[in-house]
């Protein structure tokens, strides 16, 4: 039987650990945290195939005795997991949408263009940064509600996306600003606007960045609680799946089993999203550092 050969650039890695004590301890230590950062996330896992009983009875061990499957169908049929997650899917999508374009706007002219106030309206910006959720939802529920859009899909997607969301768009004014000026300027020679500038050259080259905003988005509004709660107070038809996980908390009890399979099947497009938008996540990464 013909032995399988060791690419040569795998070797050489694995000579150099040898090598090395110090390298190879480095390698133990990230391994080692590695495992610890993943724990919790295999621990959930577990615990949503096994029964309550078991959940407190097996201490650490991630095996279970026999894979309980109807955790997973007790949450997304009995709870209502199907309605939150088709919620959770419609007002992510549409927070996503409006922070990406909104951002990439106002981005685009703090990045392009010099006018009176701009380092004041940055400085404005850069202070609600630190403002708390809970300081601003009062004024939201208010508004949305004179708007007449209180429980509605169309409310939670505005409060949700017409907020600060400063650290979206200062990446895109911070990577307007590094583009060249002769792209616009040969932009304007074929006759073309600032809005056919905009999402025909400049749109398409922030690729990086606008995925970086789309995954930082998506966890934002995938996995927030308040504002979502507040504005389905009176609908529960329309909780999201954040919040849908008060449905496994008893006033006596909590349904330990169910909330893990809940979490898990929350925790899967979250996983999608991120492993399909990675490369260019670590691109806008790697070419920030670049700068």
């Amino acid at each position: 039987m013909r032995r399988r050969r060791v690419p040569a650039a795998t070797r050489s890695r694995w000579s150099m650990l040898v090598a090395r004590p110090g390298n190879l301890m480095i390698f133990v230590g990230l391994l080692l945290l590695a495992l610890m950062w993943i724990y919790p996330f295999v621990w959930l896992l577990s615990a949503s195939l096994k029964t309550q009983p078991e959940i407190f009875g097996s201490g650490l061990g991630l095996i279970p005795d026999e894979p309980i499957w109807e955790n997973y169908v007790r949450a997304w049929t009995v709870v209502g997991f199907d309605r939150y997650f088709l919620n959770t899917v419609l007002i992510t999508g549409g927070t996503v949408l409006l922070i990406v374009v909104r951002s990439a706007l106002a981005g685009y002219v703090l990045g392009r263009h010099r006018f009176i106030g701009k380092k004041l309206l940055i400085g404005i910006f850069v202070v609600t940064f630190f403002l708390p959720e809970g300081y601003t939802i009062i004024p939201v529920v208010q508004l949305t509600d004179q708007l007449g859009l209180l429980n509605t899909y169309v409310g939670v997607i505005l409060g949700l996306g017409a907020g600060g969301h400063v650290s979206a768009t200062l990446l895109y004014a911070g990577y307007f600003s590094g583009l060249p000026k002769e792209l616009e300027e040969c932009a304007r020679l074929d006759g073309a606007g600032p809005f056919r500038i905009f999402f025909r050259i400049m749109l398409p080259l922030s690729g990086p960045i606008t995925a970086t905003v789309v995954i930082l988005t998506f966890l934002f509004a995938w996995n927030t609680y308040l504002l979502p709660l507040v504005f389905t107070l009176s609908e529960p038809g329309m909780r999201t799946l954040a919040v849908g996980m008060t449905a496994f908390v008893g006033e006596y009890s909590t349904d330990w089993s169910g909330l893990a399979a809940a979490a898990m099947i929350a925790l899967v497009p979250v996983m999608a999203v991120f492993i399909a938008l990675q490369r260019k996540f670590v691109d806008s990464i790697a070419g920030a550092v670049k700068q």
